[in-house]
């Protein structure tokens, strides 16, 4: 069910329950601001999500309240998960869902990372 990102952050969402280690996670890198690891149900041969450590529920929320070595950190993990997946080599997606119209489901910021095959039109309705 998507959610208001304009709401405060929500300690309990599942991204920051799997950054204190309560949910397992496959972990493809992580770095001191960010986290990286396999979505479970993947929508693409590649799909890894890309989470900063800290409490933003949107990228509005990221990039007016995180500082600049976070923000630079998490950008560069974003890149770096493409080159360690090979999404970079055919091309790939990122993709992020803020608030209710956007679909975004969980509050806490997060980026998709999607590759590995033919991903179709950006949008579909």
């Amino acid at each position: 069910m998507p959610i208001d990102a304009k709401q405060p952050y929500d300690d309990q969402n599942i991204f920051a329950r799997i950054l204190r280690g309560e949910i397992p996670s496959k972990t493809v890198m992580e770095t001191d601001h960010s986290l990286a690891f396999h979505d479970i149900n993947p929508l693409a041969p590649i799909h890894v999500l890309v989470i900063p450590k800290g409490d933003y529920v949107s990228w509005d929320d990221f990039t007016a309240k995180a500082s600049d070595a976070e923000i630079a950190d998490f950008v560069r993990t974003i890149g770096e998960v493409a080159r360690m997946t090979g999404a970079d080599t055919q091309g790939y997606r990122v993709l992020s869902n803020s608030g209710k119209r956007g679909g975004q489901e969980v509050p806490h910021l997060h980026m998709h990372v999607f590759g590995g095959a033919p991903l179709g039109p950006m949008l579909s309705r």
